[in-house]
């Protein structure tokens, strides 16, 4: 069984094709990692995925459901979407913006549960986020934000998370935080497809790979496979080297506690 399925998909923007004919798969428990180039077609791709742009050609399935054939509201409890560089323009505090992420869950009218707040209060400590409970959210730096707008995507509890670039404003202890985070979401019936350009993380953390180039998918698989010297040149046009220590460079690859 497959979380999600997109077939053939296709979609002119401006009149340029920005995705041809590309199929994606999230199966339970995975987390997938798109990787490319800029203007390679991942941000398209996983919006398209989040039902907020149409393809012009191709099927979408949610489980075994076509999308068109899912009601909003279901598949806004199913699938939460975490945009790149997101904004919150209203000055509320962290904790009342991830209690409006428990909307989905309730009927109109309905007063919050005890059980909501319970979701609230695990994802506050999970996202690091207690001591900004009583923030501002308009008030915070651009990693605390995004620590921020992660936790109102997870208290949704959704069957699948989209995340598109999450660590770009992070440190590098956050960003392994993260990526922790969103790796044991993904259990037996839940997965993640998040977009990332740090290839080290995206190998580390990444059970599968999408390598996107020009629109098309230049390869899939596990890290190995996806990210050998040959792929790398063609995609992004660098030849890869393995660092050798003493190294100029730090690449985080394990927190210390």
């Amino acid at each position: 069984m497959k979380l999600l399925q997109g077939q053939r998909l296709s979609l002119k923007l401006g009149g340029r094709q920005i995705l041809d004919s590309v199929d994606i798969e999230l199966r339970p428990g995975e987390m997938l990692g798109l990787i490319g180039p800029n203007g390679a077609g991942k941000s398209t791709l996983l919006k398209l995925l989040a039902s907020l742009l149409e393809p012009d050609s191709g099927e979408l399935r949610l489980g075994e459901q076509a999308y068109a054939s899912i009601p909003p509201e279901q598949r806004a409890w199913r699938i939460a979407w975490l945009a790149q560089r997101g904004e919150v323009h209203w000055p509320i505090s962290v904790e009342t913006l991830l209690e409006l992420g428990r909307a989905p869950h309730l009927s109109p009218w309905q007063q919050s549960t005890e059980q909501d707040q319970e979701v609230v209060e695990r994802v506050l400590v999970e996202c690091d986020l207690t001591a900004l409970r009583e923030r501002p959210v308009d008030s915070l730096s651009g990693g605390e934000r995004a620590r921020v707008l992660l936790g109102r995507a997870l208290v949704t509890e959704p069957q699948i998370l989209l995340a598109d670039e999450p660590v770009a404003a992070l440190d590098p202890a956050h960003q392994l935080d993260m990526l922790n985070l969103l790796a044991n979401y993904c259990t037996a019936d839940r997965g993640v497809i998040l977009v990332l350009h740090d290839l080290t993380l995206a190998a580390h953390f990444c059970h599968r790979l999408q390598l996107l180039y020009r629109g098309r998918t230049l390869a899939v698989g596990n890290a190995n496979n996806v990210l050998s010297p040959q792929h790398l040149q063609t995609a992004y046009r660098i030849r890869p080297t393995q660092p050798q220590a003493p190294s100029p460079f730090a690449i985080p690859w394990q927190r210390i506690p």
